[in-house]
């Protein structure tokens, strides 16, 4: 995790020598989150919660480049079984500006498992999740002159969190935040 934090913070001062303005942020919000697998059945969404960092590096008033690093909490659920997922998520976005404040945006996104259950009536378990996860996120969003902000995004997980069977998470956030 040591590594994919100092990753994001090079990129961050590598990135901010060319860019014309620099704005930091924090957000926070709601995940609907569920797993992704060829024999999976009944999984349920699961609500959660990711709060964090952001920096928006923009180069020209249409392209900008925006690390974050967020606290963000998955899963998914059947019937009285859970199953949670914390991460440290570590997304990087390109994003386009179509018209002033509103922008469309993609980017990578590495997250580092912090905790993981799973729960069903008279059971507690270690799920045996993998600790690393990499995705592919898009959204969009809607920046206000005042600073405040939201976006939506899905974060495709690319990398099977868990083998036999492959599962991947699948994840839709809405986020309100402050640019200052």
């Amino acid at each position: 995790m040591k590594k994919g934090i100092l990753f994001v913070l090079l990129t961050i001062s590598l990135l901010s020598v060319n860019a014309q303005s620099v704005q930091f942020g924090i957000k926070t919000g709601v995940n609907l989150a569920t797993l992704r697998g060829e024999n999976l059945t009944n999984a349920d969404v699961s609500s959660g919660i990711h709060i964090g960092g952001l920096v928006e590096l923009k180069f020209t008033d249409k392209f900008s480049v925006q690390p974050e690093i967020l606290f963000s909490q998955l899963g998914t659920e059947s019937g009285e079984e859970k199953l949670r997922l914390d991460y440290i998520a570590l997304p990087i976005m390109a994003k386009y500006y179509l018209l002033e404040g509103f922008s469309v945006s993609a980017g990578p996104q590495v997250s580092f498992l912090i905790y993981d259950q799973f729960t069903a009536p008279g059971a507690s378990l270690n799920p045996n999740i993998e600790e690393f996860d990499f995705g592919l996120n898009f959204g969009f969003g809607y920046n206000f002159k005042s600073g405040i902000f939201f976006s939506t995004r899905y974060s495709l997980g690319i990398t099977a969190i868990q083998e036999n069977p492959d599962l991947k998470n699948g994840n839709f956030q809405l986020s309100l935040g402050y640019q200052f």
